[in-house]
């Protein structure tokens, strides 16, 4: 885990890596329903439940790059929730 913080009355989470990233290409499919880079291994289905959860409660879920050169996933929910 990155880090934790409260900023403007939200609470935002961020985990980072330091593999390869997220490609930006695919930034956004990685949240589609059964989009997986690992082949026959993943169903690709947790980052998609995972974002329409966060989006439910009015938040978001994103992924860029981190510093270190990984992918960074930043997990945004209002604090008043």
């Amino acid at each position: 885990v990155r880090g934790c913080f409260e900023d403007d009355n939200r609470i935002v989470m961020e985990v980072s890596d330091n593999g390869p990233g997220v490609p930006e290409a695919d930034r956004e499919r990685v949240f589609q329903p059964f989009f997986s880079t690992k082949g026959s291994a993943g169903t690709g289905l947790g980052l998609a439940v995972a974002r329409k959860s966060a989006r439910e409660h009015g938040g978001d879920l994103c992924v860029t790059s981190s510093a270190e050169g990984g992918a960074l996933f930043r997990l945004v929910l209002p604090a008043d929730a």
